[in-house]
């Protein structure tokens, strides 16, 4: 339920590393992206509809880097139909709650070094905030998760590999990991980039017999570009190896309500980041 933030949390620390490797001044920026979905680690956060997204961002002079991230998110409506039994001195909710989350809000701290001028590390922690209409609070998915990476040059390739760890996934009192790798690569025609991403995610939330779901991989691969100030994405992203969520987890049936789907799908975005400098 959530989104994925390797590109991001890598672009962050690169330029920590960066800063941390000279005589540089902490910068603060702000990005803003504009998705045709919102894509974490294969499965939509919008049910496959558009994103809208913007962070803040702050890189510290010794590596440490920090940042408030947001998007619209659209997780279904949800009807809580098994018996719930709140902690004592909690009323009991109806057995029927609907649910409507439509904020997320992650809070990243972190810190890069370097082993080398090509070659560093990168770790850190994430909080993610979700909000919207959750009167009876039955819902709350919010939780922390860790993550620790390396990062560096292959070639001409800018490649990363990093694992996360939540012992709380999605509040759910299951603990899941997640590995992925990653890679940017130049081509030589049209200043086009390819990009390149494959994941898998494991732990007792996804092998539990009570959430019925199974440790699955997820991958994509697209072209980026950037045109002055802005930069564009299209990929092909696949996580249909979640067979429980290939259509949807929501509507169980294919063509209901693709909250959580994993189904195959193409992605767009364009993205900028203020302040804006002279364009070389």
């Amino acid at each position: 339920m959530h989104r994925a933030i390797d590109s991001k949390l890598a672009g962050l620390g690169i330029a920590a590393l960066a800063l941390a490797s000279g005589a540089a001044q902490a910068e603060v920026t702000a990005t803003f992206t504009a998705a045709s979905n919102y894509d974490f680690r294969g499965i939509t956060q919008t049910a496959l509809d558009p994103a809208l997204q913007a962070s803040i961002d702050w890189v510290g002079e010794n590596g440490v880097y920090a940042s408030l991230w947001g998007s619209n998110i659209d997780f279904g409506t949800y009807e809580i139909t098994d018996p719930y039994v709140p902690p004592p001195g909690e009323p009991v909710p109806d057995p029927v709650a609907n649910v409507d989350l439509n904020i997320e809000i992650d809070a990243i701290l972190g810190y890069a070094g370097s082993f080398t001028e090509d070659f560093g590390y990168d770790v850190g922690i994430t909080y993610y905030k979700y909000l919207g209409n959750d009167d009876e609070g039955v819902n709350n998915f919010d939780y922390a998760e860790v993550f620790g990476g390396l990062n560096g040059k292959l070639l001409s390739a800018d490649v990363s590999a990093k694992v996360w760890y939540a012992w709380d996934y999605s509040n759910s009192g299951e603990s899941a990991w997640y590995g992925e790798l990653n890679g940017d690569i130049p081509l030589p025609w049209w200043d086009l980039g390819v990009t390149a991403h494959a994941g898998y995610s494991d732990g007792n939330y996804w092998t539990s017999d009570d959430t019925g779901l199974d440790s699955y991989l997820d991958w994509s691969l697209g072209l980026i570009r950037s045109f002055g100030r802005f930069d564009f994405a299209v990929k092909y992203i696949d996580g249909s190896d979640l067979k429980e969520a290939d259509c949807s987890l929501a509507s169980v049936e294919c063509g209901g309500e693709p909250a959580f789907s994993s189904q195959s799908t193409v992605y767009f975005s364009v993205a900028t980041t203020f302040p804006w400098g002279k364009e070389e």
